[in-house]
């Protein structure tokens, strides 16, 4: 199983890639979401990673896929421009999401 990121910026995929996860930088909200179409018909990826700022660009799209497929989990991540406290790490996330620890 693999994880995915979709980021706004070069840092963070970067960053990202540099941890072994494979992405891409999107910045369009109508590319996001049908990038996004495919990524989840992917038997392959386990978690889908998506930096804060494309989450508020595509908020209802991104709850609508969330209560409506089972898999890959859906996680958001924040970049050097979100709000989101930084120390935080992937695993802590997904014990909020998910309710285990990884």
């Amino acid at each position: 199983m693999k994880i995915y990121c979709i980021s706004d910026n070069i840092d963070t995929k970067v960053g990202m890639r540099l941890g072994g996860i494979e992405g891409e930088i999107i910045h369009d909200k109508d590319l996001f979401e049908q990038r996004m179409e495919i990524l989840i018909k992917q038997q392959d990826i386990a978690i889908i990673l998506v930096t804060e700022k494309i989450v508020q660009n595509s908020l209802k799209f991104i709850n609508n896929l969330r209560l409506s497929i089972k898999k890959p989990l859906i996680l958001e991540i924040p970049d050097r421009h979100g709000t989101y406290s930084i120390t935080n790490s992937i695993s802590e996330y997904i014990h909020q999401a998910v309710g285990i620890k990884i």
